[in-house]
């Protein structure tokens, strides 16, 4: 990636309108999901965390309406639960920012917040983060994107939140319907300074960088043929639609039971039953 401070992807943030509920539905999936987090003041927000290794999703609430908020209440509004954005890693959030604003993108922050975590132990630590924006307006395929530099990465990978029932290890990819792939696609391949590959079902994969998952857009249309037999009830005609995740497909069928769709080598929840988000589970 020709954008030095920023790496691959470091977490898909799925908004959901209770987050308690959603939190309890992860549950039901198989997840480990970390205790609560509540989010600085001006934030407004709280989240709940599914550990990975390297990366994780983040389930997160509206708390109180701020003006930093206000487009992820917008989001709920239009579309209603699913990926509202996703986060790069960042290795100096101020640097990174200085980056694309060299490219012509106005960053918006860097912004330092954080979050209380109750450790394994039952101490309190906090969770320590600096984040930049690409501006909301440069949303390939309807998804945000933003760079997250973990301060305190040891209150936020702890071990024994990493383990899942449902045998989940990493993402893979994440999936964007768009009307148009081509032209998204080329939209965030210019926003991260990274080529875009042609996938053989006609798909364009954008690499997030390293080893970390890929970006995908297809139409909603090339999404159905990769998961026939899922139902895809929910989902808008351009934006984030799904996760790809590497797991222990025996522990995913297991733990995912009457929920999961067997799909070619894929066991899917479809996004009914996702808080708005196709989960593809394969082999890791």
């Amino acid at each position: 990636m020709a954008l030095k401070n920023v790496i691959g992807i470091d977490h898909a943030v799925v908004m959901v309108k209770d987050l308690d509920k959603a939190a309890e539905n992860y549950k039901r999936l198989g997840f480990t999901v970390s205790p609560r987090g509540t989010h600085s003041a001006h934030m407004g927000s709280g989240n709940y965390t599914i550990m990975f290794d390297p990366d994780y999703m983040e389930l997160l609430g509206v708390l109180t309406p701020t003006e930093h908020n206000a487009p992820a209440r917008a989001f709920l509004e239009k579309r209603g639960e699913g990926i509202e954005r996703i986060a790069f890693t960042a290795v100096d959030s101020a640097k990174g920012a200085e980056e694309i604003s060299a490219r012509g993108y106005t960053p918006i922050g860097p912004t330092d917040f954080e979050r209380p975590v109750t450790m394994p132990d039952g101490t309190i630590s906090a969770a320590k983060f600096r984040t930049f924006q690409w501006p909301t307006a440069e949303a390939p395929g309807g998804v945000r994107i933003f760079a997250c530099q973990h301060k305190t990465r040891e209150t936020v990978w702890i071990p024994e939140l990493m383990t899942h029932a449902n045998g989940a290890k990493r993402l893979r990819q994440v999936l964007i319907v768009s009307p148009d792939p081509a032209t998204d696609a080329a939209h965030l391949s210019k926003m991260i300074d990274v080529a875009v590959r042609n996938e053989a079902d006609g798909a364009i994969a954008v690499p997030s960088g390293g080893d970390r998952a890929d970006f995908v857009f297809l139409s909603r249309d090339q999404l159905g043929k990769r998961y026939p037999g899922v139902s895809l009830a929910g989902l808008p005609e351009r934006g984030g639609a799904g996760l790809v995740i590497a797991a222990d497909l025996a522990k995913s069928e297991q733990a995912l039971g009457a929920t999961g769709v067997k799909s070619g080598s894929s066991i899917c929840v479809p996004p009914a039953a996702g808080n708005g988000t196709l989960l593809a589970f394969v082999k890791a």
